[in-house]
């Protein structure tokens, strides 16, 4: 029976993902293989490796089918993987590519830092930590420079809304200096009681002293912004990670 130059290399690509399939079930090294069916291992891998040089002819193909007690043109019939012979080519395209993964395991380890209660976004308000006894704790993959510089807080205002809502945990580092557009944990001092916010910071100038004017903006615009050239202001930390629950 005579086949057309297409036919040739749609059988080709049927007979190559057959072997390769069959290898792969038989559970046989290619070693292994390549002597149960009677050919070298050179030859095997170039009828069968990633890079194929050979076509399986006919005799190739009779001498695998009856190595494992399969019909004549077993080798030959799509339908002996599941694949039709419209989809062979693409089937082999899919053989040799690696498999992609949008996720990876993380090798980041984890260590423990404390939960501090004192922000409340938007709102100046008195810092409950006492720098003994935190509020609780938790664990972070961040790494910082210096460890007993990394804390976490617990986001209990909406002026960092939509992104920071109620309950979120911030992972805030103390020993980092905030650049134009970091979000900060912030704090003004008034008769010896610290208040306490988390904002993003701004530099919007310079006074006569050549200091930094900073804002501490709110990513809600419902309130209000803070500035350091009406009130004192000092950075108590950068904001270095967010941990959130998702809805379900």
């Amino acid at each position: 029976m005579g086949f057309s130059m297409s036919s040739l290399m749609q059988i080709h690509e049927i007979r190559l993902k057959n072997t390769r399939d069959l290898m792969k079930k038989s559970g046989l090294s290619r070693t292994d293989f390549a002597e149960k069916v009677g050919l070298s291992y050179n030859l095997l891998s170039q009828y069968i490796g990633k890079n194929p040089t050979k076509n399986i002819g006919d005799e190739t193909a009779l001498k695998i089918e009856e190595a494992f007690g399969k019909p004549k043109g077993f080798l030959d019939q799509a339908s002996a993987v599941n694949i039709s012979l419209d989809e062979a080519s693409q089937s082999e395209k899919l053989t040799e590519m690696t498999p992609v993964s949008n996720v990876r395991p993380s090798r980041r380890k984890l260590r423990k830092i404390p939960v501090l209660d004192f922000v409340q976004a938007g709102i100046w308000r008195e810092v409950v930590y006492d720098g003994v006894h935190p509020k609780d704790e938790t664990y972070t993959s961040y790494e910082g420079k210096d460890p007993n510089a990394v804390f976490s807080l617990e986001i209990d205002g909406l002026s960092m809304a939509p992104e920071f809502m109620p309950g979120d945990e911030i992972v805030v580092d103390a020993a980092l200096d905030p650049k134009p557009g970091s979000l900060v944990v912030a704090q003004e001092i008034q008769h010896g009681v610290a208040m306490t916010t988390f904002k993003k910071y701004r530099v919007v100038g310079v006074n006569e002293h050549g200091v930094d004017i900073i804002e501490l903006v709110p990513l809600n615009p419902d309130f209000p912004t803070y500035n350091s050239s009406q009130i004192e202001i000092s950075i108590i930390g950068v904001v270095v990670q967010h941990h959130k629950d998702f809805k379900y």
